[in-house]
Parts: structure tokens; sequence; C-alpha cells
């Protein structure tokens, strides 16, 4: 199985290279400067449809290479573990579970009133005992 892995890693890198290197050599379809700045507009709304040339047909094998190899090297992955399974199993419990069935019910109690600042701002010195007099 490890072989075929293997096989399926190296068929998948070098049509990701030739994938890259198709895309790179293909020509673009509006060039002039004019359809750059919106100036293309006596072509039709997505371009000239001419006939399939040897770069797109190759585009298109390579893409499909691409999604294959893709989906093979999920299948034919060595270790089937995930980041998920190297979780622990067990989950800390809540303290008090939880009931499904009692309904919500809001307090009743108010909550404090604020505290307002007094007006003469408290002075920080020790109070003089009467025994120090």
């Amino acid at each position: 199985m490890t072989i075929a892995y293997y096989f399926v890693v190296a068929l998948h890198i070098i049509a990701c290279l030739f994938l890259i290197g198709v895309v790179l050599l293909q020509q673009g379809k509006g060039q002039d400067l004019a359809s750059a700045f919106g100036g293309g507009g006596t072509q039709t709304a997505f371009g000239p449809r001419g006939s399939a040339n040897v770069l797109s047909r190759a585009t298109t094998i390579l893409a499909f290479l691409f999604m294959v190899t893709s989906l093979a090297l999920t299948i034919l992955r060595p270790g089937s573990s995930s980041v998920l399974d190297k979780i622990p199993a067990t989950a800390p419990s809540p303290a008090a579970p939880i009931s499904s069935t009692a309904p919500f019910v809001p307090s009743t109690t108010a909550p404090a009133a604020p505290v307002a600042p007094s007006a003469a701002p408290v002075a920080s010195q020790p109070a003089a005992s009467p025994a120090t007099k």
C-alpha cells in the first residue's frame, strides 16, 4: 500500500509541475492595452470562442489528473489517524449536570445600586490615639 502511495505522490508532483508550465505558456485572450481599460467592447462578453488547441487540451487533462491524484492521496494515506484522533477521549465533565427538563427561571434580585462618591476626599493620615496627646 505504501508503494502505491509514493507512486501517486510522484505522479501528483509531476502533474502539478506540468500544469504550472502549461498554464504559464498559454496566451491570454485579450492582450492589448485597450481591453485592459474597457476598450475591448467590440468582442462578445466572454471573448471569441475558437477551437481548443494543444495547450488548452493539455490543461484540461492535467487538471483532471491533478484532481484524481488528490483524491487518491486521501484514500491511500499510510496512517489513518487524524488530528481529531489525538484528542483525549475523556472530556472533563461539568460539576453539576444540566437538566434539559428544568425551566429557566430568571433571578428576581435587583442589582446593587452603585455607591456614590463622597463630596469631600478622605485624607489618608493615621488617626491620633488619645494616649499620644
